[in-house]
């Protein structure tokens, strides 16, 4: 969407400051013997109290308030009872949803506990990658070079990056136009950023895998090589300078 008054860009504060205290209020909670479940519904309680509906149940059907995954699940994954949170792991949450006809998206990927098996380099990476990307966001743009900027930090960082999953237009639906801000350079895209426009951007900064594919459960993303993958999401506003970072509460920078 393109923010045209102040109570579109009110609209999109409101819901984007939801999503991102539910992510951050998530991250704080999860701890080591808890269930992937019980995390969720969490979740989905904190939205429920903020007046918001679960973007991916209500346009997806997802079993689940929110997408979390958890050591080589890519994306998508299944909050599930039999997912237990073991110390060390590498969760990424990502939550999105809607409120009085604006929608937000925001993620991250964090260690649960002690970083026993050295997860925090890259989390880390993607976290760093993120805010760089971010920071050249404006209007007049192309998206491609966004793509370009990730995967050469990817690289230079030690790490690939996952070709195949982008960031999003969003607004008045959870994913809109430009549906393509990937993590690596597509010279085909010659789509620019526009100003006012509402947008996900969100990096997958990868150790192994170059490409995400569904299991047979018809949600959940592993990596086509293996290893491990940290995502981090912000919903931004873009302007023709800094753009707004409407997802700030869930500190995912902090």
């Amino acid at each position: 969407m393109s923010i045209a008054s102040e109570s579109d860009l009110l609209g999109m504060q409101k819901i984007s400051e939801a999503v991102g205290l539910t992510l951050k209020h998530m991250r704080e909670y999860a701890q080591p013997g808890m269930t992937a479940k019980q995390l969720d519904e969490y979740g989905g309680k904190l939205l429920q109290d903020l007046g918001a509906k679960s973007a991916p149940r209500l346009t997806y059907g997802f079993p689940g308030w929110t997408c979390i995954s958890v050591n080589q699940e890519v994306a998508h994954g299944i909050p599930s009872a039999h997912k237990v949170l073991q110390e060390g792991d590498l969760i990424n949450i990502d939550v999105s949803a809607e409120l009085d006809g604006f929608w937000s998206d925001n993620g991250g990927s964090f260690v649960l506990g002690h970083d026993q098996h050295a997860h925090q380099p890259l989390v880390d990476a993607s976290k760093r990658i993120l805010q760089k990307a971010i920071s050249q966001v404006r209007g007049g743009v192309r998206i491609a070079e966004i793509g370009r900027l990730i995967e050469n930090e990817a690289r230079k960082s030690g790490y690939k990056v996952i070709r195949n999953l982008a960031g999003h237009g969003i607004g008045r639906g959870l994913h809109e136009e430009p549906h393509e801000i990937l993590n690596c350079y597509d010279g085909r895209n010659r789509a620019r950023f526009k100003k006012n426009s509402v947008v996900a951007i969100e990096t997958f900064i990868s150790t192994a895998s170059s490409y995400a594919e569904e299991q047979q459960d018809g949600w959940t993303l592993i990596g086509n090589r293996g290893g491990f993958v940290a995502q981090h999401e912000h919903t931004v506003v873009v302007t023709d300078g800094k753009p707004i970072i409407l997802t700030a509460a869930n500190g995912i920078w902090e």
